[in-house]
């Protein structure tokens, strides 16, 4: 099973970024929140924290983590990692994703989402009281 991280990156306000993936990647054009698979020896915060610089050129910290979501695009196996965090330093930069956007958590159902990333913002609204 392939470990992958994601990270719920929340401002002062309360938006949420997400990330469009890259058109013509896999499950391109739908939302998402960035992340990436965690190398052997790294802790998931690790892979995190190395995630959020190459995707998006920030630095962040990880405050707490969701329940994991173990989900099979057919490709194999993968459990997702879900963390929330804050960006400490940087503005984030769609280095690898099509788009980005700061949303509220009410828009969260408009968008077109991969797959594995629709029970990590459920269980974030459901902790939110949302």
């Amino acid at each position: 099973m392939v470990l992958v991280v994601c990270a719920i990156l929340v401002r002062d306000d309360g938006a949420v970024l997400v990330c469009q993936r890259a058109l013509g990647s896999h499950l391109g054009g739908l939302w998402e929140f960035a992340g990436g698979k965690v190398d052997s020896g790294e802790s998931p915060e690790a892979a995190l924290i190395r995630e959020m610089q190459e995707e998006l050129a920030i630095e962040v910290r990880c405050e707490r983590s969701l329940s994991p979501v173990d989900w099979d695009y057919g490709r194999g196996p993968l459990r997702l990692l879900p963390y929330v965090c804050r960006i400490v330093e940087g503005e984030p930069q769609a280095l690898e994703h099509a788009a980005l956007r700061w949303c509220s958590c009410e828009e969260f159902p408009l968008l077109e989402w991969a797959p594995a990333d629709v029970p990590v913002w459920r269980e974030y609204l459901l902790d939110r009281g949302l």
